[in-house]
């Protein structure tokens, strides 16, 4: 799996990490960050799917 780099102010970083952890919905930072990208990128979808944004191989 490709490792990248970001900068998150860190507001946002606590936040997060209150959601990490043994009392969290989350085990670890990483798994927080992709379980919120995927939320994102299916949102997106969702608006492209209601203005005919997507491609008929994105449809599901």
């Amino acid at each position: 799996m490709p490792k990248i780099s970001v900068e998150i102010p860190q507001e946002l970083l606590d936040d997060l990490d209150g959601h990490v952890g043994d009392d969290g919905k989350f085990v670890n930072r990483s798994d927080a960050i992709r379980a919120s990208i995927r939320k994102t990128l299916d949102i997106l979808d969702e608006i492209d799917e209601r203005h005919d944004r997507l491609e008929d191989d994105e449809r599901e």
